[in-house]
């Protein structure tokens, strides 16, 4: 494994993302803000509590994994779609470079900005409310994975799309409606029970509720489960990756 051609890639990623870093710096911070307006606010002064948190702190978890899933996921999509677009694909596909190494650098990009904008969220989210992590360790371990886990599904989907409509289509029309209906902003004892059991195929549901459990030490399913669903989804998308490389297929004309 050549440490360089990671480090290479990684680099560069990077220094395209700190050249945008105000605009990467102030976008989350004022829909932070937003958020916290209409939902805090409006909703808030009618549900005061959700499980005996407050519900300007119950919604905090929800409010990073909505940004940290959808950051991971379109920085890595576009990371890997725009050499297929130019034309540049080949060029590193010719190079004496692993799909490991490519993968690693890429997707290790694309976690890093994620976990950033996280981090630039949670600090937003405590000047609003009074945030106290109640696991430190297991939200650090649930925030890493979730931007590992979604970097690397974001990969797949810049090597699938064909056109910058298809690398919308996915986050927009199936993870974007998954986050919302995952318990981002309410907690699912409050549905009915037929629908409590629908939301139990979301798998965004098991990401969100054992970060939340980090948080309040409350969650809508066990953390046994989340982190089962959180490597499994992991596993997988390694899986598609490896034959994606093995195959060719989307990256050789």
């Amino acid at each position: 494994m050549s440490f360089i051609a990671i480090w290479s890639i990684y680099k560069y990623e990077m220094f395209r993302f700190f050249r945008t870093i105000l605009q990467s710096f102030v976008s989350p911070v004022i829909s932070t803000s937003l958020y916290f307006v209409v939902f805090g606010a409006a909703i808030g002064s009618r549900i005061q509590e959700v499980e005996g948190v407050s519900y300007a702190a119950f919604i905090v978890p929800g409010l990073i994994m909505l940004s940290v899933i959808m950051q991971s996921l379109s920085n890595s999509a576009f990371a890997i779609y725009f050499p297929k677009f130019i034309g540049t694909i080949d060029e590193l596909l010719a190079a004496p470079v692993s799909f490991f190494e490519i993968v690693v650098g890429y997707v290790g990009a694309a976690a890093t900005k994620a976990l950033f904008i996280g981090t630039v969220i949670l600090g937003t989210a405590s000047v609003f409310v009074d945030v106290h992590i109640l696991h430190p360790g297991a939200m650090v371990a649930f925030l890493v994975l979730t931007c590992i886990s979604f970097a690397l599904f974001g990969f797949i989907i810049g090597i699938w799309a064909k056109n910058f409509e298809q690398l919308q289509l996915v986050p927009m029309l199936i993870v974007t409606p998954l986050i919302f209906l995952g318990g981002s902003f309410y907690s699912v004892t409050m549905l009915p029970p037929i629908w409590q059991t629908v939301t139990l195929f979301n798998p965004v549901l098991y990401l969100i509720s054992g970060f939340r459990w980090a948080f309040f030490g409350i969650s809508d399913v066990s953390v046994g489960w989340s982190l089962l669903a959180i490597a499994a989804f992991t596993g997988l998308c390694m899986t598609v990756i490896w034959w994606i490389f093995r195959t060719g297929w989307r990256l050789r004309n």
